[in-house]
């Protein structure tokens, strides 16, 4: 790949398979990969252990200044989330913080808030970056734009998988149900819905196994980067 910074934009529903896919791809082209919904679910854990409703504006705002986030990649290439100080990369996995982080990020200010913090990053390394509005509204000249989606179900499915291989597996139809509600919550938020960028290319990956989805992928960014 090119040696100039260049950025990859991942857009798309919950359980498209956007973090798993960038993950790899990072690894392949040997550059950074950026898990936002990382950060805002690091947002959500300091809001539910503070015991705020994640709905309350004001009082989510409020503990804005009171937080402080911070990326490190381990020798594994993992981006650990640190939170005032404390590693909290395992717990913002709890399904509980989904919740949090959906709700939190539907707030303007806190969007704000972590905007130039991740535009920084894109500006200072090559990267690979996965949300819900990254070829919109937080990268909107990434070189690369994908929007990665799957039908419903199936996205449901992998989620499902995901969730009995971690150990703290839940009935199918919660996760299915769950997934519906948060498709409906990000697509229909006043700040920053999520939507297909224009200039994004469309990729489902819903009859794909992980190896096709991956080179599917991996071909559209060689096309647009170059080798």
């Amino acid at each position: 790949m090119s040696k100039n910074i260049f950025s990859v934009a991942i857009d798309g529903p919950s359980g498209a398979g956007k973090s798993t896919l960038a993950k790899a791809v990072a690894a392949k082209l040997d550059i950074l990969y950026v898990d936002t919904g990382a950060i805002y679910r690091t947002i959500g854990c300091y809001v539910k252990e503070k015991g705020v409703h994640p709905r309350d504006n004001e009082a989510v705002i409020a503990l804005l200044p009171e937080i402080h986030i911070e990326m490190r990649y381990a020798e594994d290439g993992l981006q650990h989330m640190i939170l005032n100080g404390k590693d909290v990369t395992t717990e913002i996995r709890q399904n509980e913080i989904s919740q949090y982080a959906s709700d939190v990020s539907a707030i303007p200010e806190v969007r704000t808030f972590l905007l130039e913090m991740q535009r920084q990053f894109a500006r200072e390394n090559s990267v690979i970056m996965d949300g819900r509005d990254i070829g919109t509204v937080v990268l909107p000249d990434a070189e690369v734009k994908v929007f990665l989606t799957a039908p419903l179900a199936e996205r449901a499915r992998r989620r499902f998988v995901e969730l009995e291989q971690r150990g703290t597996p839940r009935a199918y139809e919660d996760v299915l149900r769950e997934m519906e509600q948060r498709d409906y919550n990000d697509s229909h938020r006043a700040a920053a819905p999520l939507r297909q960028a224009e200039d994004a290319v469309l990729l489902d990956t819903g009859e794909l196994n992980f190896d096709e989805s991956l080179a599917a992928l991996l071909s559209i960014i060689r096309k647009k980067v170059g080798e």
